[in-house]
């Protein structure tokens, strides 16, 4: 498919796309994956001084991507993290939670640039480097390579990232309720 780059538009995600963000996030991850009380908490978690961390890429009004990003100091560092191999402190990290494009529109570019928008906001929010838990087992383990790509630089492999959620709903597309599918987790420092 060929787009003018200026015919996609890309805005801070707020209220008024959540309800096409749940839609695409389901539909490409399973459902369970994202609902209306998750959608708040991701997108009030990467928002610090009015700088707003998250972002969506429309296509005559309708998403057709989204990136959540939570800011320094509003996510939780947990059993998933490794933050002693991480080469900055983690007071000055923030967390790529989410980038999804619709599956129409991969290949080109849209999710390099939500992430360099992340990328950008977070910095002026005093970031100096990005976590993220990358799916291992997506197609052609794409996500892991668009992420190299844009910089990331692999700290650790932890199998089974997701089967806590899979057991409280979340039915990933290939495992079901009962996930075993691995993370990468990346760091990019800006």
């Amino acid at each position: 498919m060929t787009l003018k780059k200026d015919t996609i538009k890309y805005l801070p995600l707020t209220a008024k796309y959540f309800s096409q963000v749940i839609t695409l996030a389901n539909s490409v991850h399973g459902d369970g994956y994202l609902d209306d009380e998750k959608i708040v908490e991701w997108t009030n978690k990467g928002i610090v001084n009015n700088i707003n961390c998250s972002f969506v890429a429309l296509l005559d009004d309708q998403v057709i991507g989204f990136r959540s990003t939570y800011s320094a100091n509003q996510w939780q560092i947990d059993q998933w993290c490794s933050p002693d191999l991480w080469q900055v402190d983690s007071q000055h990290c923030c967390y790529f939670k989410c980038n999804t494009v619709d599956e129409k529109y991969r290949g080109l570019g849209i999710g390099k640039q939500l992430l360099q928008l992340a990328i950008k906001a977070a910095q002026h929010q005093g970031a100096q480097a990005g976590i993220s838990h990358l799916w291992k087992q997506s197609p052609n383990n794409s996500a892991v390579s668009y992420f190299s790509k844009c910089g990331g630089k692999l700290i650790k492999s932890h199998p089974d990232k997701w089967n806590e959620e899979s057991k409280q709903g979340y039915n990933c597309i290939l495992c079901g309720h009962d996930c075993h599918c691995e993370a990468a987790e990346m760091i990019i420092h800006f």
